[in-house]
């Protein structure tokens, strides 16, 4: 979905998004049924809980410098390919509910992306992935994180919640 300004190559590299610290391990993606069960029957040690009508992994409590991977996470990438969650496809993207709004907010923790000018990101925004951000968040309102502060609000709906 980020293909025009982030290169899979530069993912496949990094990973970042893909790995949980006690302070992130909120971040985790959001799971429809079908792909929790296509990772569950690749990897059957990886637990689920159900949230809002989807699934987050179910993760322990970390201690100190312990981190989390995303059990879909292969020494090749991502086991799901072109089929990862939403939350992926949009990352470092985020959709979250700011003062009762549901807004895109940027995650700078991707490095690739965080050098490039604020302005590109949100006009890639404009350029119609915020509508197909909004719209998927319609029909799956789980995806929508509350707000957590140091993520840069990039572009706020148009109408409120």
């Amino acid at each position: 979905m980020l293909k025009k300004i982030l290169s899979g190559e530069a993912c496949a590299k990094c990973r970042l998004c893909c790995i949980f610290d006690r302070y992130d391990v909120w971040e985790t993606p959001v799971f429809t049924e079908e792909i929790r069960d296509r990772i569950q029957a690749e990897r059957p040690d990886a637990r689920f809980i159900s949230k809002d009508g989807g699934y987050i992994f179910r993760v322990e409590e970390l201690k100190g410098d312990e981190l989390f991977s995303c059990p879909a996470l292969t020494e090749n990438g991502c086991m799901l390919g072109d089929d990862k969650p939403f939350d992926c496809r949009i990352w470092p993207y985020r959709i979250m509910e700011v003062g009762g709004r549901r807004a895109i907010t940027f995650a700078s923790i991707c490095e690739e992306l965080y050098a490039r000018p604020l302005s590109q990101l949100v006009d890639y925004l404009k350029d119609g992935l915020a509508d197909k951000i909004f719209a998927y968040a319609d029909e799956h309102p789980e995806i929508v994180k509350p707000y957590y502060e140091g993520y840069p609000v990039l572009l706020f709906e148009r109408k409120p919640l």
